[in-house]
């Protein structure tokens, strides 16, 4: 959970220090104070795009600081450990987020500097802000499929996965036969052009290397006189004369001299040399040999030449075309041969490829129809969970109806896909169309809701569904931003109720202006506005006992400072504690009783 946050040059804020309790914490405050940048904190501290405008005047930059403690499930542990998080001495982990005046973002987890996505990957683990936008985006039939799907948990992420991952293979396939078929004729001819060319290759049955071996060959057979002087000229300057010419005595010879001379020395020292030039005279004798070897090899042969010479003119006609030597034109062979696997464009092709299609399709018509059941079955518990909750925000003629209907296509459309005899469009997310109805009264027609409610229905719609949600989030805490605007009477205080309820299983943090919610809060926390040296700035403080009456005596009718207003303040305090207490008291015994404890 957030057990602190620190604001620092953000907006009006100058510098502000939140201290959050696990249960119920309210923020409030007048109109324009900076309430709302207790939330937009909360955003950059979830990885949420920074704004330089943000920044307040004169900051260099702005600094939001949160301490999240008791962090729990193995996906947020993990991003901890990958991000090398180091937690402090009470096992509470510090995120820093950043926004310098010319728009600059730093992030910070656990002392180490992180991505800015590394920070929204654990916010989605352990934070999640509902907030006015949220309930706009709601409107939107894509995200009222996503929100079905958020509730339905794995019911359906499970088959929404599977039919993913089918989609992704049919519309590969799908356009391969398509391009396949369009481009048949341009295909065709690059398919014979290639066996032309790995035909013309294959008769020639070119080696790796070919070419420079056969050209050091006719380097050595155009040059065989010159090389036979050569090794004749050296061989006898190693073995000497062949017929023993005493003239001519070659290095063997004169190394036989002087063995025999030092062998037959007085001195031993003159002697020791002997066994050296034996050595020497070893080595010469294999060199003579393997001369005499080179010398029988250099027969000329001018067929043998000018059947190498013909070769290297066949090697050289694939060099001209194809590349810069031979192992260029094995690999552009290599290549051909691959190109030619996939630029099948027989009927016999186009049919398999066609039937593969058409497998896929009927695939993933099965995968569609999972997800169509299970959003359905999570449609109709979805809508009676927020109907129940309308009925305790004074809505209790109204219900909710949530449809899961198949999205019409073109049979030419791309993703036109037949389910059951009906051509849907098979879009990423699955062939549903998701749309939230309100049935004003029993005798009433269902309509979207935006059409059937009026403004603040329209905020009890949105705020039962945003309750139903939360209680399927398995974040730990959960931020309201002033969801509750258009509602007030016995609305509010049921609204109020509702979030005291919710605080029991989750941390719960509310920016309300309606006292009615204030009043069942654990803690309460209001911005305010001062003034020093002509600069407004604001802060954040926590309100104790009177301060608090104070505080929702003004939000009552801005009668803050008379004996009717804060006796109406008391009352509401009364009654918020009677509530608290009864509902402690029926609750199971597994509940947080921390949640409790009231702060005043």
């Amino acid at each position: 959970m957030l057990a602190e946050m620190r604001i620092q040059g953000l907006g009006v804020i100058e510098e502000a220090a939140l201290e959050l309790h696990p249960g119920f914490t309210v923020v409030t405050g007048e109109t324009g104070v900076g309430k709302t940048m207790v939330v937009t904190g909360l955003h950059l501290l979830s990885g949420g795009r920074s704004d330089a405008s943000k920044v307040r005047a004169g900051a260099a930059k702005a600094i939001v600081e949160g301490r999240f403690t008791d962090i729990a499930g193995e996906q947020a542990l993990r991003i901890l450990s990958d991000a090398g998080a180091d937690a402090d001495e009470d096992g509470s982990v510090i995120a820093v987020r950043s926004v310098g005046a010319d728009g600059r973002s730093r992030a910070h987890l656990g002392g180490r500097s992180v991505p800015v996505g590394v920070l929204g990957d654990l916010s989605e683990q352990i934070l999640a802000v509902h907030g006015q936008n949220d309930q706009l985006r709601l409107l939107r039939p894509a995200e009222q499929r996503a929100v079905l799907d958020r509730f339905a948990g794995e019911s359906v992420a499970e088959p929404l996965a599977a039919y993913r991952d089918v989609r992704r293979e049919w519309l590969a396939v799908s356009r391969e036969l398509t391009q396949r078929r369009a481009r048949s004729r341009e295909l065709a001819q690059q398919a014979d052009l290639l066996r032309h060319g790995l035909a013309e290759i294959d008769a020639v049955e070119p080696r790796p290397g070919e070419d420079t071996e056969l050209t050091e060959q006719v380097k050595r057979l155009a040059a065989v006189d010159e090389l036979r002087d050569a090794a004749t000229a050296a061989q006898l300057a190693v073995a000497g004369s062949a017929e023993g010419d005493p003239d001519l005595p070659g290095a063997l010879g004169l190394l036989a001299e002087a063995r025999r001379r030092l062998s037959a020395a007085e001195d031993p020292v003159l002697r020791d040399f002997e066994p050296r030039l034996s050595e020497a005279s070893v080595l010469l004798s294999e060199v003579g040999s393997e001369l005499a070897s080179y010398l029988g090899s250099l027969d000329a042969d001018p067929e043998r030449l000018e059947t190498i010479l013909a070769r290297q003119a066949e090697l050289k006609k694939l060099t001209r075309k194809y590349a810069a030597d031979i192992d260029g034109v094995l690999a552009w062979a290599e290549d051909a041969r691959a190109r030619l696997a996939g630029m099948d464009t027989s009927e016999e092709a186009l049919e398999a490829l066609a039937a593969q299609r058409d497998a896929l399709a009927d695939e993933l018509a099965t995968q569609a129809r999972r997800v169509s059941e299970a959003r359905r079955a999570a449609a109709e518990v979805l809508a009676e969970r927020i109907t129940a909750e309308l009925a305790g925000l004074a809505m209790g003629q109204a219900a909710i109806e949530v449809t899961v209907n198949s999205r019409e296509a073109d049979p030419a459309e791309s993703t036109a896909l037949i389910v059951d005899g009906r051509t849907v469009s098979a879009g990423p997310d699955g062939v549903d169309e998701v749309e939230l109805l309100l049935r004003a009264h029993a005798k009433a027609p269902a309509l979207p809701v935006h059409k059937a409610a009026s403004g603040g229905e329209l905020s009890r719609v949105m705020l039962a569904t945003e309750v139903v949600l939360a209680h399927a989030d398995t974040v730990q805490t959960l931020v309201f931003d002033e969801v509750d605007v258009g509602v007030g009477g016995r609305a509010a205080v049921e609204i109020g109720r509702r979030l005291a309820r919710l605080a029991r299983t989750h941390q719960v943090l509310v920016v309300t202006h309606l006292p009615q919610v204030a009043a069942f809060a654990d803690r309460h926390l209001v911005v305010d506005k001062g003034t020093s040296d002509g600069v407004t700035s604001s802060g954040v403080r926590t309100l104790d006992g009177d301060e608090r009456v104070t505080e929702l005596a003004r939000m009552l009718a801005g009668l803050d400072d008379t004996e009717t207003g804060r006796a109406h303040a008391e009352e509401l305090l009364r009654a918020a504690e009677e509530f608290t207490t009864a509902s402690a008291t029926s609750a199971d015994s597994g509940g947080r009783s921390g949640k409790t404890t009231r702060r005043r």
